[in-house]
């Protein structure tokens, strides 16, 4: 292994040494812990140290890293106090997620280390949107990203780089290419002969680095990110290296030829370094001893500490709490004077107001620049704020929202246009796994708006009419609002954008145009979750949102012997459940109409609730109306027949007759 190559300083040297010696000895440690059933799982990087040490060593400590499984390095390198990394691991409620997550899925803004998810490729988005933030605040700092050679084969990880080269973006995309993702060969992955080859498709500066020369990994990353600083630029870096353990400890590495073992032991990164060391008098025995001695005392003493912090006790409510990171909504009234403007207008004004209010605000999505996006609600936006912050992509939904996470975790808040709520699906493991959990499992908030166009009644078939808010009302994390008029449109989009949380904002496209109300021309908020009771009655409540509020407002116009509460829930998550209550307990009885397919929606929920809570002042049998369980057709009759409009009458006069 050739060293001499790589102008390193003398004392930079032995820092190396030393730094890729800790996370080498603290993994012999784990192993012999797991053994002990004393930590759960382990991801071993014995082999690999060379890298994650390298390019933590070469980035400046308030530059972001990314690390996967195998990226111990990068943590200890970034010095976390060990007794919280052993507290992770067990478990306990001084590691990183107080339990709630296990082994590297972790991450620390003190350290500027932001944790993985299983699904592997999201973080390489998550890493573009950080680095966007530092090049809209001018900051020349530079943000490395891990993933292995397996997780080249997702589309997370060829939408990020793309993502990147458009918009020369500062991010090291470090691929540890171990040979095999999992069992699974990389002759069984893809057919160029090197990961680092994609580079050329995305027009990508690329390079292969001997991942087990700590000299060469660390000289060429840092000649690298200095000059990325000034050229911001993307570039992907393949390291050839090799895990000699298992993908995890209960893996194994039966499926690897004994040969190809016995070659990669001899290329032990950290026994060829000392041997180095040793031959350039940097290193003796003597001074090896001493450095191993300390760095297991200090092992041994961070892990007593964490051993000897008490289990968790389970707290229900402190668990529930902290789903959401709280806030101190203060309302802001409107005091100026009000414009009968469109749905559509109303969203858009509130998004221009936010824009103006937040200087730290980007708006991203398919067309949103120029065009003003596909309904117009961006239009003009470029004049005004200009192609930094109203921000034209590439189509790759799940890329750029997990961009709006790394924009997020930067200091920055996002608001995304999905073109159609329908294209959520391409960005659903972002949203539902990352976005929605990573305030619970680390204390990191995602403030993120993704705005949805959604609905039928346009004949616009199964691709873009689709109301698929229980896709997300599902998920604990998550924020799920959907107005039916111009004013709550208005004031609760501005509330999503102040709300660090990640917030679904649903837009029906059926009544962008047709509706007009009077709005205040300037800034305001409303409260989300707060229905809104739009008529009274003793007979019966109607429970409905979005389009269904006006469907129930038509019928109970053609129907005025009826007397009925109507409640608009205008936000689903979180959910006014006191006043559903409080209206099913004053008149006996519910039907509840929603757009979206009957079975598994939100509907069914709240029937539930009902009937858990206030089952003995019901009259009657909860009804709840919904579309047909097909998808939603494109034939305007068909579209009429499909829609639970045309069976909304006779389902409310039957439960009032009952």
């Amino acid at each position: 292994m050739n060293y001499t190559d790589f102008k390193v300083a003398q004392d930079d040297k032995l820092t190396l040494y030393k730094a890729m010696l800790k996370p080498r000895m603290i993994e012999e440690k784990m192993l012999i812990l797991l053994r002990q059933g004393k930590i759960s799982k382990w991801f071993s990087g014995i082999g690999q140290e060379a890298i994650s040490v390298g390019v933590a060593s070469a980035l400046s400590r308030d530059e972001y890293i990314l690390p996967m499984h195998r990226n111990l390095g990068v943590f200890t390198t970034r010095k976390i106090p060990l007794y919280r990394l052993f507290a992770q691991w067990q478990g306990k409620a001084s590691g990183f997620t107080q339990g709630r997550d296990r082994s590297f899925h972790f991450g620390t803004q003190d350290f500027k280390i932001v944790g993985m998810i299983s699904h592997l490729g999201p973080q390489l988005g998550v890493a573009d949107g950080i680095a966007l933030a530092h090049k809209l605040k001018k900051e020349k700092k530079v943000t490395a990203v891990f993933t292995g050679e397996g997780a080249t084969s997702e589309g997370d990880f060829h939408e990020a780089l793309n993502v990147a080269s458009v918009w020369d973006l500062p991010v090291l995309f470090c691929v540890e290419n171990n040979g095999y993702g999992l069992s699974t060969p990389t002759n069984e992955q893809f057919r160029c002969e090197n990961i680092a080859d994609k580079g050329a498709g995305y027009g990508m500066e690329s390079h292969i680095i001997d991942g087990n020369n700590i000299l060469e990994v660390y000289f060429k990353v840092a000649h690298l990110v200095r000059d990325m600083r000034i050229n911001p630029r993307p570039v992907l870096l393949e390291f050839k290296t090799f895990r000699m353990r298992g993908h995890e400890e209960a893996s194994g590495t039966k499926y690897v030829p004994q040969e190809l073992l016995d070659t990669w032991a001899k290329k032990d990164p950290l026994a060829n370094y000392t041997k180095y060391l040793l031959g350039e008098k940097l290193l003796t025995e003597e001074s090896i001893a001493r450095y191993k001695a300390n760095i297991q005392a200090e092992i041994d003493e961070h892990l007593r500490k964490a051993s000897d912090e008490d289990a968790i006790v389970p707290n229900e409510s402190k668990e529930l709490n902290e789903v959401y990171q709280k806030i101190d909504f203060k309302e802001v009234k409107p005091i100026s004077a009000v414009a009968n403007i469109r749905l559509v207008d109303a969203i858009s004004e509130g998004l221009r107001q936010s824009m103006k209010k937040f200087d730290n605000l980007v708006i991203m999505g398919q067309d949103v620049a120029e065009y003003g996006g596909v309904f117009k609600i961006t239009d003009g936006f470029v004049n005004d704020f200009g192609k930094e912050r109203v921000r034209n992509t590439p189509i790759c939904e799940s890329a750029i929202v997990a961009a709006a996470m790394g924009l997020s975790i930067n200091g920055m808040k996002a608001v995304m246009e999905m073109q159609f709520a329908d294209f959520a699906s391409s960005g659903f493991n972002p949203i539902v796994n990352y976005l929605a959990k990573s305030y619970y499992r680390w204390g990191e908030k995602a403030d993120v708006v993704i705005r949805m166009p959604c609905g039928g009644g346009v004949a616009a078939g199964p691709f873009h009419s689709q109301t698929n808010e229980a896709w997300f009302t599902k998920t604990p994390g998550l924020k799920v609002v959907y107005p039916a008029y111009p004013y709550d449109a208005k004031g609760l989009l501005a509330t999503a954008i102040e709300d660090p949380n990640p917030v679904l904002f649903f837009e029906h496209k059926g009544l962008y145009r047709s509706l007009y109300q009077e709005v205040p021309v300037d800034y305001y908020t409303l409260p989300l979750g707060k229905a809104s009771l739009l008529k009274q009655g003793d007979q019966i409540t109607i429970v409905t949102y979005g389009a269904g509020v006006h469907w129930a407002l038509e019928t109970l116009e053609n129907n005025p012997d009826i007397r009925a509460d109507l409640l608009d829930l205008r936000s689903l998550q979180p959910l006014d459940t006191k006043a559903i209550y409080d209206s099913v307990v004053r008149t006996g009885k519910l039907i509840i109409l929603q757009e979206d397919s009957l079975f598994g929606g939100i509907a069914s929920d709240i029937s539930a609730m009902v009937m858990e809570n206030c089952f003995e002042y019901l009259d009657g049998p909860i009804k709840r109306v919904g579309s047909l369980e097909t998808p939603i057709p494109f034939n305007s009759k068909l579209e009429q027949q499909y829609l639970a409009k045309s069976r909304f009458e006779s389902d409310l006069r039957e439960l009032i007759a009952y």
